[in-house]
């Protein structure tokens, strides 16, 4: 037996994403941005429990692990999309039961997000079915708007909008833009077997004005679209290769829709997607990795499974886009059994920083965590 006040605080602070040594000097963690291809698959391949005790260790490094992120996405502008993802029922190229509709307008937006907040949800998601902003500038001044409305509530907003130039996301960022979603989907390799209307490039071009701007990146992939294990690590691989990588990782558990061309597919395995979650936890060590799409079909002992793994943030409330989602209710339910609680708004360092909170602000932050993180470790 033995009490914290015997020993110096600094044994008992974890080196936290968050964690500096002084508030003049707010030193990150450093994340490896020349990792092989192979040595990931070398990862990706370990024996899996193996591979979970490794990617919980990390996740523990980085991470208040009683945190979980809970956002909520908002379809505001349902169908129509040219596009040809394979995957999505919202493309005008397949037959599906989804039908187009206009921009929402400004208040049905503001209510919803206002309704999660006051279900704990601290990250408010909007996502429109179109290739780009071209042409749109009413409809875009009505998303800027949106935008300054949302944060104006204390949430971080995000949106998914298709391919931004840098003026465009320039605009976001002064509407109050906190982070924009443009998924890499899967491997440069695979990527034509999915879709062939926008490139991995272009893709990369998007993820890249968005970091010019100042706009925390949201990128990653959906599993289940028929690729193989190299092409999940591909995925890894390439994120792992930014400058720096994405504030989120969100992981997608392909839904098979009628009318789309992966509707005969088969759902993606748990192990599959607990061992990707694992490898992307080591290989993004500061990034929030989202147990997104597909997270309702889990028991809820496959989610625990997930979160061991290194996940730290999910999607709840009534819907994602066309998909279902998990209730607030269930979830904030399922989160208490386990000793989870949300996490505030703007809780991560990257997000933070780009954020514009000051070094002290952050420092105080990081050893708030430590001392919670102390008064919940610790046998008195």
């Amino acid at each position: 037996m033995f009490r914290a006040r015997n020993l110096p605080l600094r044994q008992f602070v974890r080196h936290l994403a968050t964690h500096a040594t002084a508030p003049e000097a707010t030193a990150m963690p450093l994340t490896r941005h020349d990792w092989k291809r192979q040595e990931i698959q070398g990862v990706y391949d370990t024996s899996l429990m193996d591979l979970i005790f490794r990617a919980a260790s990390v996740h523990r490094q980085h991470h208040d692990p009683s945190k979980v992120q809970l956002c909520t996405l908002m379809n505001i502008k349902t169908g129509g999309c040219t596009e040809d993802c394979s995957y999505c029922s919202q493309s005008s190229r397949h037959s599906t039961a989804t039908k187009a509709s206009k921009l929402v307008d400004i208040e049905p937006v503001i209510e919803a997000a206002r309704k999660a907040k006051e279900n704990g949800s601290t990250r408010f998601c909007m996502g429109a079915a179109w290739r780009d902003l071209a042409g749109r500038k009413r409809g875009f001044e009505r998303i800027l708007q949106m935008v300054r409305e949302v944060r104006g509530m204390g949430m971080e907003v995000c949106t998914t909008l298709g391919m931004l130039s840098l003026d465009q996301a320039r605009q976001l960022k002064e509407a109050g833009l906190t982070a924009y979603n443009h998924n890499l989907d899967t491997s440069r390799e695979f990527y034509p077997e999915v879709i062939t209307t926008r490139t991995y490039d272009e893709r990369l071009d998007t993820i890249a004005a968005v970091r010019e701007a100042g706009i925390s990146v949201c990128s990653g992939g959906i599993l289940g679209l028929g690729e193989s294990d190299e092409d999940r690590v591909g995925l890894i691989w390439e994120v792992s290769r930014m400058p720096q990588h994405p504030e989120s990782f969100p992981v997608n558990a392909l839904v098979p829709i009628p009318g789309t061309p992966l509707e005969n597919n088969e759902p993606v395995k748990f192990h599959t997607l607990v061992r990707t979650i694992a490898t992307a936890r080591i290989v993004l060590p500061t990034t929030i990795i989202r147990l997104a799409a597909g997270r309702n079909t889990l028991q809820e002992s496959e989610q625990a499974m997930c979160f061991m793994a290194g996940a730290n943030a999910v999607f709840t409330g009534e819907q994602m886009l066309t998909t279902p989602c998990s209730p607030w209710d269930e979830d904030k339910a399922m989160l208490g059994r386990w000793g989870l609680e949300g996490m505030a708004s703007f809780s991560q360092a990257n997000v933070a920083k780009k954020e514009g909170f000051s070094s002290v602000r952050m420092w105080l932050f990081a050893v708030t965590i430590d001392c919670n993180y102390i008064a919940r470790t610790t046998v008195l």
